[in-house]
């Protein structure tokens, strides 16, 4: 196939698979929150150890033990560390929808990817102007 807006689909069909990928980028997006999520709670949790061994130092050995005993390595919610938490969203929430995604993309539109942003660039493109060129084929 050599035309990205592929012709050959309804336009109900491509509409449908322009949201399915619309939300399936946002859901990419949501995971990229969640390993900042993740990062920046371990980072929080190096910087309370060392905040800990200053307190420890400066001779506040009690607040220092409380510190380190109650929220130096304390589970973000019940029972689990950031780490679980982006596990259990790729094992179970975003591998699935990937493969839903891919599931509707090999079933409807031959596997192509952005059909519905392949023809808007069609309609909104000035054919035979520098820089608005349709751009290189479908690969495989």
């Amino acid at each position: 196939m050599t035309d990205r807006s592929r012709p050959d689909l309804d336009e109900a069909t491509v509409a449908a698979l322009g949201k399915l990928s619309e939300s399936l980028e946002t859901v990419e997006q949501a995971r990229g929150l969640l390993y900042g999520f993740h990062q920046l709670t371990g980072k929080a949790d190096l910087l309370l150890q060392d905040a800990v061994a200053g307190l420890r130092d400066a001779g506040h050995a009690e607040l220092a033990a409380d510190l380190e005993r109650d929220l130096v390595g304390r589970n973000v919610i019940a029972d689990r560390w950031t780490f679980q938490l982006v596990e259990d969203y790729d094992a179970n929430y975003w591998s699935t929808y990937r493969a839903f995604d891919q599931r509707a993309r090999d079933e409807l539109s031959d596997g192509a990817r952005h059909v519905f942003e392949a023809r808007m660039k069609q309609r909104e493109r000035t054919a035979g102007h520098p820089r608005h060129e349709a751009g290189p084929a479908l690969d495989g």
